[in-house]
This record gives C-alpha cells, sequence and structure tokens, in this order.
C-alpha cells in the first residue's frame, strides 16, 4: 500500500509527497512532518483525509525484526533470572561455617569477660578445650567441661544466644550474616517470607537435623539429592534455601 500526504510548508508547486510506506508515514509523524489535521491518503482511498482519522494514527506500529529479537532475549532472560536457584550443600555449609565462626569469636568474648569477674577459671576451661582437641570423641571431656564453675551456667546462657542469633536473623531478614554473604536467603515452600513462628520452629528442627550426625549426617547429606537441596529441618519446617534474586537492568535503546 502506498502512501501520500500534503506538505504545506511548499508554496509553489506540486504539494503532493509520496509514495510512502506505513511505517515511514509514522516516522514522519515522529519527527512533526505530519501533523494530526496533515492531510493523507493512500491505493484505495476515493478521498484525501485528516492524518487523525486514519485507524493507522492510532494503532502501535509493528515491531521490526531487530525489535522481536530483542524482546525474545529480554523475555528468555526474564524467565531464567526469576527462575527459583536452590542453595546447594557446599555454599549453605560455607555460610553455617562463617556464622560458627562469628559465634565464637562472640563467646570467646564473653567467656574472657566472665573469667575477669571470677565466674569463671578461664585456665581451667583452657586444659579442658585442649583435652577436647586432642580426643574430640571421648565423651568424658563434656562431663568434665561442665562440672567446672559457671561452665553449665555458661553453656546455658550460650544456648539461648545461638537460638537468638538464627530465629532472629531468620525471621527479619530472612537470612544469617553467613547467608548474607554468600547471597542465599530462606523462604517458605511458596516463597513466602519466613514468620517469626515458622523461624523458631525451623530452629528446632535444625537440633533434630544435627542429631543425625551420628547417622553421618544424613539429615545434612539428603540436600545432595533433593531437587529443590532441603535438608531434613527444611522438610520438617516446609521452607528451603535459595540464592538471592539476581538484579538485571535492560538497556531499552535499540
Amino acid at each position: 500500500m502506498k502512501w501520500f500526504y500534503i506538505d504545506t510548508s511548499i508554496t509553489d508547486g506540486d504539494r503532493r509527497q509520496g509514495p510512502f510506506s506505513i511505517d515511514e508515514i509514522r516516522n514522519f509523524v515522529n519527527e512533526g512532518k505530519i501533523k494530526d489535521e496533515t492531510l493523507v491518503w493512500h491505493s484505495g482511498e476515493t478521498n484525501w483525509k485528516a492524518w487523525k482519522d486514519y485507524p493507522e494514527a492510532t494503532e502501535a506500529p509493528e515491531p521490526t525484526e531487530e525489535e522481536l529479537l530483542k524482546q525474545t532475549i529480554e523475555t528468555l532472560l526474564q524467565s531464567k533470572l526469576s527462575r527459583k536457584r536452590f542453595a546447594g550443600f557446599f555454599v549453605r555449609a560455607n555460610a553455617f561455617v562463617i556464622d560458627n565462626i562469628i559465634l565464637s569469636v562472640v563467646g570467646a568474648i564473653f567467656l574472657y569477660l566472665l573469667s575477669l569477674t571470677g565466674f569463671i577459671d578461664l585456665n581451667a576451661v583452657t586444659e579442658v578445650a585442649r583435652q577436647y582437641i586432642e580426643d574430640p570423641t571421648s565423651s568424658d571431656i563434656v562431663a568434665k567441661a561442665l562440672e567446672l564453675p559457671g561452665m553449665s551456667t555458661f553453656f546455658t546462657i550460650w544456648s539461648i544466644v545461638q537460638a537468638a542469633y538464627f530465629i532472629v536473623f531468620h525471621a527479619i531478614w530472612g537470612a544469617t550474616p553467613g547467608k548474607k554473604l554468600f547471597h542465599i536467603h530462606v523462604e517458605m515452600a511458596g516463597g513466602e517470607k519466613l514468620s517469626w513462628a515458622f523461624s523458631i520452629f525451623r530452629f528446632i528442627a535444625s537440633i533434630v537435623t544435627q542429631a543425625t550426625i551420628i547417622f553421618y549426617g544424613l539429615g545434612y547429606l539428603i540436600v545432595l539429592i533433593d531437587p529443590q537441596k532441603r535438608a531434613l529441618h527444611d522438610f520438617i519446617a516446609r521452607t528451603r534455601v535459595v540464592h538471592d534474586p539476581i538484579e538485571q537492568k535492560f538497556n531499552k535503546e535499540v
């Protein structure tokens, strides 16, 4: 279909311009050469009429091949980026190690402060720790540690601190500092944010998983075979650990 328009800027001679394709006409509209009141005609029409009276004036232009290709690529990328990426065994283990390093440092400081007050004999604790390092399988070491003055109180307080660490961080931010370092977080099976109730429930369930250490850590090892990389406590609490979404900005210019 061939299009023509009347160029009112021409004062002498034939003011009819064309033939043009509809895409060229639209380009003229964008450039301001053709306005709403500009007379336009195309083959098949009997009379000239204003551009605004043509259906093509309000129709969206057909995308070019380049635009279609770009839209397809962006759709595929957005689909891939929005897909859940489950955190595997090793990234979770590394995050857990970081969390325990943080807790160990805080615990050591707390233990040192208690020793300054005379509540705990730090030399006796150091000796028990040395014996534990030499023989970590000995059941007598734990009993000997609990018999030290103030240690049972310390372990009770420290258990509460550890519980608060995991519960609070998961309930408020969905991730502990260790998980944040590796850009992973905990969420419900449906993708919802972890509530306080489920954060507490998940921590209690994690104690069950820890108990499977005597069975070669099966509660943790199932992460290696589960499609959603869930540990035993994730199954119990109906949670999963996923990678944080990737933020990607696309260039909209052609």
